[in-house]
């Protein structure tokens, strides 16, 4: 298969960017997406020129960093993630738009990498469980209803890729920090923290540059773990609890 690949290059964050097209070939069916990248960064660097920059890591599907737009669609087409993307998903002879996914608070770090440390500061304000808890204790010795488990385990699911803020229109985090927020509110060891959780998690998703969600559901169409939108409506019912109960927002 032969295809010719247009991808976005800058240097750095303050440079100015470039689409630059190049032209690869002999690409199996079963190539991975990444893989047919890594066979385009062999050919540039035997001919002395820098090669694409672009993140990755476990490669199985998992950690969320193979963060690319691909053909207009965060991930391209398949509704995965990239790494788990083959190239049978495309005809042969295709031109391929490679982009950098595209919000103010995820800056450009260099070609396709981004930075998605707003995410990080999202999880470190809140998303975790910091109570004492002891020993680890019998996995039956704290009855949790069957469906709440089910709730938190799909919630907990989300890998924090970003696909959802590269498809919102308006680069919202919504998704992610629902995701987060409710992974803890359908489970008893979140309840003592659960209205200072989410009142600081949302500041830091605010805090960070992320819009707001104006329910378009384009999140959800492109997760690559199939996040429920319903976890908005669980973040926003569990925030308009804690304002209710007067928390205000750590520093």
């Amino acid at each position: 298969m032969n295809f010719t690949v247009m991808v976005w290059r800058q240097e750095g964050p303050k440079k100015q960017g470039r689409m630059e097209t190049h032209k690869v070939s002999g690409i199996t069916e079963d190539t991975s997406f990444l893989e047919m990248l890594d066979i385009l960064n062999e050919e540039l660097i035997e001919k002395g020129e820098e090669p694409i920059a672009f993140d990755h890591d476990c490669r199985e599907g998992i950690c969320g960093a193979c963060s690319l737009h691909i053909n207009g669609v965060a991930h391209g087409p398949e509704n995965t993630t990239t790494c788990q993307l083959h190239m049978r998903s495309f005809d042969d002879g295709d031109t391929i738009v490679i982009e950098p996914f595209r919000a103010r608070a995820f800056p450009v770090i260099k070609d396709l990498v981004v930075d998605r440390s707003g995410f990080e500061r999202i999880i470190e304000a809140g998303g975790y469980v910091s109570v004492g808890t002891g020993g680890a204790p019998d996995a039956n010795a704290l009855p949790i209803a069957k469906d709440e488990a089910e709730e938190a385990f799909d919630a907990a699911a989300c890998i924090g890729c970003g696909a959802c803020v590269a498809a919102c229109k308006n680069a919202s985090a919504m998704l992610f920090t629902s995701a987060k927020v409710s992974q803890f509110t359908h489970l008893p060891q979140g309840e003592p923290e659960r209205h200072q959780r989410v009142v600081n998690m949302v500041k830091a998703m605010d805090d960070a540059g992320f819009g707001n969600c104006t329910n378009y559901q384009e999140c959800e169409a492109v997760c690559p773990k199939q996040i429920s939108i319903m976890n908005i409506h669980t973040m926003n019912r569990e925030y308009v609890k804690a304002k209710l109960a007067g928390t205000s927002a750590t520093a």
